[in-house]
């Protein structure tokens, strides 16, 4: 079988115009934002990052590259000198002055809403699959996680019906210093509610906990999430420096339970559907484990 003229012309075109705009993605990606760097390796773009944010830990292979520090006192100079074409992150992510500068210096700003609820993971998903000429992997990777939660809010509903939802604090704190307690409106307390729990603190954001802020709250559980420590050591200090927790309900019945707080930087991110069913199983220890 011959192709015409017109037809080969047709084909050849095709393919310079693919080849053009493969081309014009970019190719030197800098993320801050954990949970950002997170989708940008579960898209096939872990390849493209030259640097990260001190929050981007996940994957463990992120960890070797540039860091640029801590995302809300980023550095021009530090980005810069790593010749990104793209700096990725959420409103999270900062100073202005400096984002102005890096911009000014040529390279692509895209900033991505941290906002806790799906239609917002959808829209960074797409997004970000543009950006990574990855589209029909991002629809993907949005619907499994999509049923993930329907799967989690279902298991929910039906520990619900035979246990009242445990009164919760979550606590971030860092090498046991005074910690901030997650009130309304953040990805803490969307995580407490997806989970069944029922967040004790009524103020909206994060505050400094205190005695005053325990008064009246008896949380049957605590979750905690240390910047600095992990596992015993930073339970240990949490309850050395905080000796007010260990009189609480939650701390007397050894319902204290330890979170990640990465999953708490920059919007939803791959790994909060697994890290939920973890904490549905320790809200309601005597319904069966959920499906992860």
């Amino acid at each position: 079988m011959r192709l015409s003229t017109s037809a080969i012309a047709l084909v050849a075109s095709l393919l310079v115009n693919h080849g053009a705009q493969a081309s014009e993605l970019p190719q030197r990606w800098v993320s801050a934002g954990g949970a950002l760097s997170e989708w940008v390796a579960a898209l096939g773009g872990e390849s493209k990052l030259v640097g990260v944010d001190t929050t981007s830990q996940h994957p463990e292979s992120l960890k070797v590259l540039p860091s640029i520090g801590y995302q809300r006192q980023l550095s021009a100079e530090g980005i810069l000198s790593l010749q990104p074409q793209i700096l990725v992150g959420t409103e999270e992510m900062g100073p202005p002055p400096v984002l102005a500068q890096i911009r000014n210096a040529g390279v692509q700003v895209d900033m991505f809403s941290a906002q806790p609820d799906l239609p917002t993971l959808k829209d960074n998903l797409q997004h970000l699959g543009k950006l990574l000429g990855s589209e029909a992997k991002a629809n993907t990777l949005f619907a499994g996680y999509e049923q993930a939660l329907e799967q989690q809010k279902n298991w929910v509903a039906k520990a619900q019906a035979t246990q009242k939802a445990p009164g919760v604090l979550l606590l971030l704190g860092n090498a046991g210093g005074k910690p901030l307690v997650a009130g309304k409106d953040t990805a803490a307390d969307w995580l407490l509610q997806q989970a069944g729990g029922r967040n004790l603190a009524t103020h909206t954001g994060y505050k400094p906990f205190s005695v005053e802020s325990l008064a009246g709250l008896s949380p049957e559980v605590l979750v905690f999430a240390d910047r600095a420590l992990t596992g015993d050591a930073a339970r240990a200090a949490l309850f050395k420096e905080n000796p007010i927790l260990a009189s609480t309900p939650a701390a007397k019945s050894g319902r204290v339970f330890e979170l990640d707080p990465t999953l708490l930087v920059g919007g939803l991110g791959p790994r909060l559907p697994q890290s939920l069913v973890k904490l549905s199983a320790g809200f309601y220890p005597s319904q069966v484990k959920p499906a992860p």
